[in-house]
């Protein structure tokens, strides 16, 4: 991988890891169009680490909080139910259980056959209407500090959908917190702060299976490609937070549909394998 690929496809990581639209997907698909070798499942879950990064600088003044009550709430166990804090902490861990169950359960399948274009087009497509609906039936009135319990078992699980690529991790968590009342700012916060744990366990994960890999990319070329994902994606999750306050998630389910709806037609045709 050269030193231009490892840019673009960090900078792609990092815009597309926030934004509803499917990084995994993207990682995938840009390759496909310019002409270039799918950079792999272990590329992609090690790059991550610089948008976990981007997530934990961000974000660093809330989960410092939420970690010591969560702490507290261990010794203390009226905190998980008084304190706000410490129930994000609960929500978050239990949260992230099913993508971790369900990551083990189809590892072999997530690093070979979900990396198909025509999958990567139709759950493009079809999370895109998901998100649709979503904003059309959302009540958009609750806010993060009325989560409850239903709503982090909704969100955990379908951040578990997001192991499949071109289903986006935020694209899941933010519509099914959209189904459940939550205001678009705070489903998407939930969501940054739920991805957390899940990225760093998967980019950890795959870095130790990375090492003696002679068919993933250079050491050189992943430290340049989380670099940029890092400072792209720091500057995706201000802007995303700051766009949904004022805006509908319409404009990313056009995106979505009309790029599934391209990877799928070229696809068929042969002009991308």
């Amino acid at each position: 991988m050269s030193a231009f690929e490892a840019i673009v496809l960090g900078v792609v990581q990092g815009l597309t890891e926030f934004l509803p639209i499917s990084s995994t997907g993207h990682l995938r698909i840009v390759p496909a169009f310019v002409g270039w070798e799918d950079p792999g499942a272990t590329f992609t879950a090690v790059v991550q680490l610089g948008t976990t990064l981007a997530v934990l600088i961000y974000f660093r003044a809330d989960l410092w909080r939420i970690g010591r009550a969560w702490l507290r709430s261990l010794a203390e166990p009226r905190l998980r139910r008084a304190d706000m804090d410490a129930r994000l902490g609960w929500f978050i861990l239990f949260g992230t259980i099913p993508i971790g169950i369900f990551g083990l359960i189809f590892k072999d399948q997530i690093e070979s056959g979900a990396r198909d274009l025509y999958l990567i087009g139709a759950a493009l497509i079809v999370v895109g209407l998901v998100m649709g609906r979503a904003e059309a039936a959302g009540s958009k009135r609750r806010s993060i500090e009325q989560l409850n319990g239903r709503d982090a078992a909704a969100m955990g699980f379908a951040q578990a959908l997001a192991l499949i690529p071109g289903v986006s991790r935020s694209g899941a968590t933010i519509s099914a917190g959209l189904f459940r009342g939550l205001r678009r700012e705070d489903a998407a916060r939930y969501s940054f702060l739920l991805s957390v744990p899940a990225i760093v366990l998967s980019a950890v994960f795959e870095f130790a299976s990375h090492l003696g890999d002679k068919q993933a990319a250079s050491y050189g070329a992943l430290a340049v490609s989380t670099l940029f994902a890092f400072i792209v994606g720091y500057w995706s999750i201000a802007f995303l937070l700051r766009y949904l306050t004022t805006h509908t998630v319409r404009p990313f389910v056009i995106y979505r549909l009309a790029l599934g709806t391209l990877v799928l037609a070229l696809t068929a045709s042969g002009a991308i394998s």
